[in-house]
């Protein structure tokens, strides 16, 4: 049917299927087809994405949540189907999505034909899948935003999912963080132990010296420095479920004399006089009016001389930008993220002098890849650990962050700091040695 036919309709007043509905939208034809529960259909018979809405349920999450939420919740809950992509893995269905797709405004008229056409009864928000945490403003029943007791309980909501989910998905190194390729055919594993050896050498950790790494995860720098360096490390993580696999790691690894992970808040360690601090994919969770907090206090954590490795996603840009509706509410709640420029400033601002930033925003980008790719790998396993509900909702997040740093969305810096004494001296070298 054409565009001409569906403007014609309106006119005459008759009620569109959904197919015309879909189509209606379309600023220009695409190599998708649509199907849906009234049987009716738009696109080619042998298109390699089918779009296929299975329900009332998914017509309302789509029309009440327009954008990615919907879109979302609909998936999430399996009311619309997207036939030619593996779950686990839906980056080339969404790559070709998103180059295809592109929906114009509706005059006023339509608007009303459209409503008309689909029903004012699916204009009422179903219930959201029981995937999605609650919205910002209802989020004050946990506390103010970033308030100890609130940052607790969105950790949980993302890293409290399953142990077992995690190392399907992310690998012998239980690592959730941006890897480091040295070499286009690294494996994710090296990539990672090339990551923790890289923190390791810009912080210049020495056998003897004292590590504190905030935001620890499953524990993976704080075991790389005790078992490559001899350096005592102490790890802290909001998530006793990373706390319990990490200490049952160390020992497991005969590290329990050096190392040790801790299920604490970073703001609550008692210890000071460290040699170094790393916080590997901590900052994105902590608000960005808590910077000057966060640098000042992890600066004080360290000896005059010591220094810090700050390691988080960012913008291409220091411009306030809102994270989107689906990765709020799914993936990180309260999460915010700013550019690198910002990341310094407030370094620089707490009392720290830089002394080097590195981008590696292509890095996680191949890192997202092989994370999806073990999902796809996995996915039977990972459906029976925790439901296929929450397992699409990590293939669709992982493949759509792998975009996003495809397309220079988001980034990813480290950014290393010294403590420099009251005389102005650092103890950085002349040149890095890393």
């Amino acid at each position: 049917m054409t565009q001409t036919n569906n403007l014609t309709q309106n006119r005459s007043g008759t009620k569109l299927t959904l197919a015309e509905v879909f189509e209606s939208l379309l600023a220009r034809p695409v190599p998708v087809r649509f199907e849906a529960y009234d049987g009716s259909s738009y696109g080619p018979e042998d298109a390699s994405i089918v779009l296929e809405l299975k329900n009332e349920r998914g017509l309302a999450y789509l029309v009440t949540a327009p954008g990615d939420l919907g879109m979302g919740r609909a998936y999430v809950s399996g009311d619309l189907d997207i036939h030619g992509i593996h779950p686990g893995d839906p980056y080339e269905g969404m790559v070709l999505l998103l180059r295809a797709m592109r929906f114009r405004r509706p005059s006023p008229a339509q608007v009303v034909q459209l409503l008309r056409s689909i029903g004012l009864s699916h204009m009422v928000p179903p219930a959201p899948p029981p995937q999605e945490h609650l919205p910002r403003w209802r989020r004050m029943v946990e506390g103010l935003r970033h308030s100890p007791e609130r940052d607790g309980k969105v950790i949980q909501h993302h890293y409290d999912v399953s142990n077992r989910f995690y190392e399907m998905v992310l690998g012998p190194s239980m690592t959730y963080t941006c890897a480091v390729f040295e070499k286009e055919d690294d494996t994710l594993e090296q990539a990672q132990w090339n990551k923790y050896d890289l923190v390791a050498r810009k912080l210049d950790l020495q056998q003897g010296q004292r590590l504190l790494d905030v935001g620890c995860g499953w524990g993976g720098m704080v075991r790389h420095a005790a078992r490559e360096y001899g350096v005592r490390a102490l790890g802290v993580t909001l998530s006793r479920e990373q706390a319990v696999w990490a200490q049952e790691k160390i020992k497991e690894e005969g590290l329990d004399h050096l190392a040790e992970v801790r299920h604490l808040d970073y703001r609550k360690v008692p210890e000071t006089g460290f040699d170094a601090v790393s916080s590997i994919g901590l900052t994105e969770h902590i608000g960005i009016d808590n910077y000057r907090f966060y640098f000042s206090y992890l600066r004080d954590k360290l000896l005059p001389h010591g220094r810090l490795l700050n390691h988080c996603i960012t913008r291409p840009d220091n411009k306030p930008t809102a994270t989107g509706a689906f990765i709020d509410r799914y993936v990180f709640p309260d999460g915010e993220l700013t550019g690198s420029g910002k990341i310094i400033v407030e370094a620089q601002n707490a009392g720290l002098e830089v002394q080097h930033e590195e981008n590696f925003r292509v890095h996680y980008a191949k890192t997202l890849a092989g994370w999806c790719h073990n999902l796809e790998e996995n996915w039977d396993e990972c459906v029976a650990e925790v439901g296929e509900g929450t397992a699409r909702v990590w293939g669709l997040y992982m493949a759509g962050s792998r975009m996003g740093f495809e397309r220079n969305e988001i980034q990813l810096h480290h950014v290393l700091a010294t403590r420099t004494d009251d005389e102005g001296v650092s103890g950085y070298p002349l040149r890095h040695t890393f």
